[in-house]
């Protein structure tokens, strides 16, 4: 079943949104402030968001933005009675993939829904593959040579991003913007604590060692 979730600060709205798409057999999750709602992007995983723009604590923009930084690329549709073609330009340029306005009939919305989670499946492969290890993007399960990995949140993001980007050196930089949404001066060494993590937690699954470090760089994962 797949699953919404809904950041609307109006809870008439976002009651209403519930109880319908809950009839056409989603799981909905529902968050009324922006930071709660990142907070429950950055934790779990949604096959789609749709967000107000004008919250309480964090706009929808803002929100945006931290979720494509973060490198999270679930698809997003705005609900906002902003109505100009800047306000709408603006939106998209901040990483929305659509944007419906205010007020909507819940037939359109349907239809906006299930043309991002066609756009989802047929552009992002639930299993992501390197070598023996497989990854199931969508349960956020890692296997090496068929034996389950248990990883923390942050050991999978760190693996999925490296895969992701194989062949390309990943530098401590892009890791720290991309997997911890970190974008200012922060101590990388605790990038090296989860690297070390990973390669033991892959070798312990009796299979070699595919992370290298690039000195005074980052780290590459090759084919």
């Amino acid at each position: 079943m797949q699953k919404i979730l809904i950041i609307e600060d109006e809870k008439g709205i976002s009651e209403f949104l519930t109880e319908g798409l809950s009839e056409e057999n989603y799981t909905v999750e529902t968050a009324f402030d922006g930071l709660s709602g990142l907070q429950k992007i950055l934790q779990n995983t949604y096959d789609i968001i749709l967000m107000d723009w004008m919250l309480p604590g964090l706009q929808g923009i803002d929100v945006t933005k931290k979720t494509r930084n973060a490198g999270i690329q679930t698809p997003i549709i705005f609900l906002t009675a902003k109505d100009t073609v800047q306000d709408t330009i603006l939106g998209l340029r901040s990483g929305a993939n659509d944007y419906l306005k205010k007020p909507f009939s819940f037939e359109e919305l349907l239809e906006r829904i299930k043309v991002q989670l066609r756009n989802t499946t047929d552009e992002q492969p639930e299993i992501l593959s390197h070598k023996d290890i497989k990854i199931n993007l969508k349960k956020r399960e890692c296997s090496v040579n068929n034996i389950k990995l248990h990883l923390t949140q942050k050991e999978f993001d760190l693996l999925v991003f490296l895969c992701q980007n194989k062949n390309q050196v990943c530098t401590r930089d892009d890791i720290l913007n991309k997997v911890w949404n970190i974008h200012f001066e922060y101590d990388s060494g605790v990038i090296d604590v989860y690297i070390n993590s990973l390669r033991k937690k892959i070798k312990a699954a009796n299979h070699q060692n595919i992370i290298e470090t690039i000195r005074g760089v980052g780290y590459i994962v090759k084919d």
